[in-house]
């Protein structure tokens, strides 16, 4: 028999849940749900980290917490501080005791581990944050530079070549610092003129807001909750992973239609777990990251990494923003997983600290997850796709006003990227093989480069069991029915650009690679007699054709078929909470038509050996545009994310 736990601000702990006398904290219920209990909690403001205690059986048995229906409840890993006391000018002072904290004082504690960048000098941050009527503030070295925001000119200059949507440069003078003593911790912040004793002022407390502490509590639901202002770790792929909101190394959880935001560093967590290994490269120093992230795959299998123990979450519905990392991240523990119907934005953009595991979207091992209709913008990154990116799907999202839209780092496929929106001045970054792009919209730039100094996995097709590894040699991807407007070097990457890799508009960073599989295995057979050697300097082949190239965009030298206008215009507005794309199109656009694209229209992924398959095994069928119409088999329609796009001017709505 299943039940119903109810959860007010005006209950008690002491009464029995029910509707009439309701529980005073989440965390009541959760110690007494059981699967295949619902708990409702009620319109309010709670500051806990909800713990569970059980998880669900099954998909039917689930263990489901929600916000009551229509009622705006608020979830927080901070307190509310009031106290302070002036200290000169628009600097206040306040004092707070570590019982506060627990044992776990954010002020103490640095935002640090494997891969995290800080310039060099730069004093190290804390997971703390201070927040004014909701606007988190920028932590300082000292009590004289909170007295001196001014001085501050590294957080403005951070910003130019983020995003053009910018905190202005008075909010950027809203700064804090911390001392954290054996028995309390002292904060100074300065308000610029407001008085914090009146004004909301909260701080972070807890780590997490809605985290077991203990992994394997399965198929548990998130639904309709505001969820903010957690003191979260780095998330690198190489530590334990807890974010804002995540499963904890579980199985089968549904996070919807949440508003999400405010993580120190992760919002959403659908990651490893510390046994696997817990920031190594840093701590010990003796073998490089990379070394210890293939251990933790390998760990990970000996603890039960599969499809039958973990992953295949569910995150959907959720508006996700102002995160100092990640939107959502995870390595191990997200495959299986589907991502989608999410407004993902403001990630990664106050660059108080920096890191190479930042992004919208940071995933490692996306096994088999499906990534669509996502709306990720103003992100330090958009989407970024890194080892073991096989059976993945990234498709019929909108991206733009990112630094990059999406990157896809060291994985051999077959992943599939259709029927999407690429608009941000660096549009795709690809250091990966084995990849099929379909009927997408790209704006900016393609930046093509091999990775042969890091050897990494591939699995058997839909498994986590691992079949081999290897370098990157780029190429074997194939480009069909795209539509390329534009993009430039100097815009994507500023100055310095042309000492990278060829990031060229359209597919031109392929020029010279092979374009079928036969050409391929003619250059091998051509090379010296031997084992490896013989493919260390040949690049893999590239299938491309029926792409439109348009205002400068340039095909492959060695595509089939390709259709190139002198110009063409295609822009994503924002208007009134909704997004359209506004495109004027040659007539040239109208003369490539194809039919919907399926699995058994792309060569088969070479290192992996398999084919582009939907998740059980049947050949992918690629038919539904953009915006949900779906194309019907027997038709042609033309390049591009949306089926009935044509030549002269149109506008249509995109979300």
């Amino acid at each position: 028999m299943t039940s119903v736990f109810h959860v007010a601000t005006t209950g008690s702990d002491a009464d029995p849940g029910s509707k009439d006398q309701p529980f005073r904290t989440i965390n009541r219920a959760a110690a007494l749900a059981r699967p295949g209990d619902t708990v409702i909690v009620h319109a309010g403001e709670y500051r806990e980290w909800v713990k569970p205690r059980r998880g669900g059986l099954s998909d039917a048995r689930r263990i489901t917490y929600q916000a009551a229906e229509g009622e705006h409840v608020v979830i927080k890993g901070s307190e509310r501080i009031t106290g302070w006391e002036p200290d000169g000018g628009t600097v206040w002072k306040v004092t707070v005791p570590n019982t506060l904290f627990g044992d776990f004082n954010p002020y103490a504690e640095e935002v640090a581990g494997d891969w995290i960048v800080y310039p060099e000098g730069a004093a190290h941050k804390h997971l703390g944050d201070v927040y004014l009527n909701g606007l988190s503030f920028y932590e300082v070295g000292s009590p004289e530079a909170v007295a001196a925001p001014e001085a501050r000119t590294e957080i403005i200059d951070n910003w130019t070549r983020t995003t053009d949507r910018v905190r202005n440069v008075e909010q950027t003078k809203l700064v804090w610092h911390a001392s954290a003593g054996e028995e309390s911790t002292t904060i100074w912040a300065n308000f610029q003129g407001a008085d914090p004793n009146t004004e909301l002022v909260e701080i972070n407390v807890r780590r997490s807001v809605f985290y077991p502490v203990v992994p394997h509590l399965d198929y548990i639901t998130v639904r309709g909750f505001e969820l903010a202002q957690a003191a979260t770790p780095w998330t690198p792929p190489t530590a334990d992973q807890p974010g804002l909101i995540g499963p904890n190394w579980a199985k089968g959880w549904i996070i919807e239609d949440n508003v999400i935001h405010d993580a120190k560093t992760s919002a959403v967590s659908i990651g490893k777990e510390a046994s696997t290994g817990h920031n190594y490269a840093t701590e010990r120093g003796d073998k490089p990251g990379y070394q210890y992230q293939l251990e933790s795959v390998f760990s990970a299998q000996q603890i039960g990494w599969d499809k039958e123990h973990i992953g295949s979450h569910v995150i959907r519905r959720n508006t996700i923003y102002d995160c100092g990392q990640n939107g959502i991240v995870g390595h191990l523990g997200c495959v299986f997983s589907t991502i989608e119907d999410n407004h993902i934005y403001n990630i990664a953009l106050k660059r108080e600290f920096y890191g190479y595991e930042i992004g919208g979207i940071k995933l490692h091992a996306a096994i088999d997850v499906e990534i669509r209709h996502n709306r990720i913008h103003d992100c330090s990154l958009g989407v970024w796709l890194d080892w073991q990116t096989q059976g993945t799907r990234i498709s019929r999202n909108v991206l733009y006003n990112n630094s990059r839209d999406i990157f896809i780092e060291v994985s051999h496929g077959p992943y599939l990227v259709e029927h999407n929106v690429f608009a941000s001045p660096a549009a795709i970054e690809l250091f990966s093989q084995g990849g099929a792009f379909v009927s997408n919209l790209i704006l900016g730039t393609v930046r093509v480069e091999a990775v042969m100094d890091r050897a990494t996995p591939y699995h058997r097709p839909h498994s986590t069991q691992v079949a081999g590894y290897a370098y990157i040699r780029a190429g074997d991807d194939r480009w069909i029915g795209n539509l390329f407007v534009g993009g430039d070097p100097a815009v994507a990457y500023g100055p310095g650009a042309e000492g990278k890799a060829p990031a060229l508009s359209g597919t031109s960073a392929y020029d010279g690679y092979p374009a079928s599989f036969e050409a391929y295995i003619e250059r091998i057979q051509s090379q010296p007699p031997g084992d490896h050697q013989r493919y260390l300097d040949v690049v893999q082949a590239v299938y491309a054709h029926s792409n439109v190239y348009a205002a400068g965009a340039r095909p492959f030298d060695g595509e089939t078929n390709p259709a190139v206008a002198p110009s063409a215009t295609a822009t994503v507005v924002e208007e009134d909470g909704a997004v359209y794309l506004v495109t004027e199109l040659p007539a040239a656009f109208d003369e490539t038509r194809l039919i919907p694209v399926t699995g058994r229209d792309l060569p088969r992924v070479r290192f992996a050996d398999a084919e582009f398959e939907e998740r059980d095994g049947t050949p992918a069928v690629l038919d539904v545009d953009l915006v949900g119409t779906r194309k019907a088999g027997d038709s042609r329609f033309p390049a591009g994310p949306l089926a009935g796009l044509a030549s002269g001017e149109s506008r249509t709505r995109i979300w």
